[in-house]
């Protein structure tokens, strides 16, 4: 395949949505990235093969009324948090970083639904520019330094943009050029037991994740140790984030012993108050620098 000859288009249409300037083809290993900015039209982020996601319903399951009104409660006060938190946020995008099957994804569009925001998940955005149908055949085809090229140019582009919340590879974190341009947002870190992970892949399979896939062996025992390592190499990657999510102390504030007994939406709340309190803390802190600089100022003046 031709690396010039796929092109990565996605549509933005949004009041304020962005950085107030028209960005042409922005040039990546296989493509760019496109922003149109129409002024007055309403926020839609279109990009090719997306699907929307479906609103926040709490449904009554087999464990009758009791489950129902939990799921309402759940589903109320995800509403409330997200509209405290909205405020605090200014419009700035949220990037969920983590270990693969740590569902950023999953976590991700809930807190897109409720915070109004767009929802992209950037391996999606690289397979679509590529040309191909999944993370692994790009590595298999290509290298994985290529779906690395690349990845980052998504998320450079990304950067550019306001009120999005963006779910990123499980890799993205190694390099620093990709910190550059998701802290001009909030990274939030998913951090899940590596035995949790390992159960979850496990279950699903690997082939879709190339970093595990292998030909033979117990899937468990295989998952959790190439997790195992991949933690190892990526750990303080993942600490460089704003805010850290651990499901740990999730379970263990509400009395479970397993964090698969958690919500996607358990994890969600907790997110959006993780991000609420690192906000509230650094605008005080911010306020607290400028005052000083201001007394500094004055006392220079003085002499």
């Amino acid at each position: 395949m031709e690396a010039g000859g796929v092109g990565l288009a996605l549509q933005t249409r949004a009041a304020g949505f962005g950085t107030g300037r028209r960005r042409g083809g922005l040039q990546s290993p296989i493509g760019s990235l496109r922003v149109a900015e129409p002024a007055g039209a309403a926020v839609a982020v279109r990009a090719r093969g997306s699907k929307p996601v479906a609103p926040l319903r709490a449904k009554k399951s087999s464990g009758g009324h009791e489950n129902l009104h939990n799921s309402v409660d759940e589903a109320l006060l995800l509403k409330r948090k997200s509209e405290e938190v909205l405020f605090y946020l200014n419009g700035r995008c949220i990037y969920l970083v983590g270990m693969m099957g740590s569902g950023k994804s999953t976590v991700g569009k809930i807190m897109s639904e409720v915070l109004g925001y767009s929802f992209f998940d950037s391996d999606k955005l690289v397979e679509q520019a590529v040309g191909m149908p999944s993370v692994a055949q790009i590595f298999k085809v290509h290298s994985e330094a290529f779906f690395r090229d690349n990845e980052s140019s998504v998320l450079r582009d990304l950067s550019s943009m306001r009120r999005l919340v963006v779910a990123t590879g499980g890799g993205a974190v190694i390099r620093p050029v990709n910190w550059k341009y998701m802290k001009k947002g909030l990274s939030v870190w998913l951090d899940v037991p590596l035995d949790a992970l390992a159960r979850r892949i496990a279950k699903v399979g690997t082939a879709s994740r190339p970093l595990l896939d292998q030909p033979s062996g117990d899937p468990y025992t295989m998952a959790f140790s190439k997790l195992s390592m991949l933690a190892e190499q990526r750990g303080d990657a993942y600490a460089n984030a704003d805010v850290r999510v651990s499901l740990e102390e999730i379970a263990s504030k509400q009395g479970h012993d397993d964090v698969s007994k958690l919500t996607p939406t358990d994890i969600a709340i907790e997110s959006l108050h993780k991000i609420e309190s690192f906000v509230i803390e650094h605008a005080a802190d911010n306020v607290v620098g400028d005052s000083q600089s201001e007394s500094q100022v004055r006392r220079i003046q003085t002499l």
